[in-house]
């Protein structure tokens, strides 16, 4: 089995997610869902690493992962909705409330 291709895949996904954090500034729910597809591709190396190495600790790293970002995202699900029922709006260059 050639493990280059899911390294090359991993890497694919983790820039597509970090460019979507970087690039994106008006939209915290498409950041969120940028960051969330940066951890599912460290996740996905470390799957692939274990399973090259033979060992199992990537695959309970893997583990880890996916429940940090399940808590992550849903904290920040929360944020996000109480944040619009108080401003009306998710856009991040109107959050000058939060500068203060």
């Amino acid at each position: 089995m050639d493990f280059i291709h899911f390294f090359f895949i991993s890497a694919l996904l983790f820039v597509i997610g970090v460019g979507g954090v970087i690039l994106n500034r008006t939209n915290i729910v498409v950041v969120l869902m940028s960051l969330e597809l940066a951890l599912l591709s460290v996740s996905l190396n470390f799957i692939v690493f274990s399973v090259c190495l033979g060992d199992l600790m990537g695959q309970i790293f893997a583990i880890f992962i996916l429940i940090i970002a399940a808590c992550e995202s849903s904290i920040g699900l929360a944020i996000i909705l109480v944040y619009f029922r108080v401003r009306g709006s998710i856009r991040i260059d109107q959050a000058s409330l939060l500068k203060s």
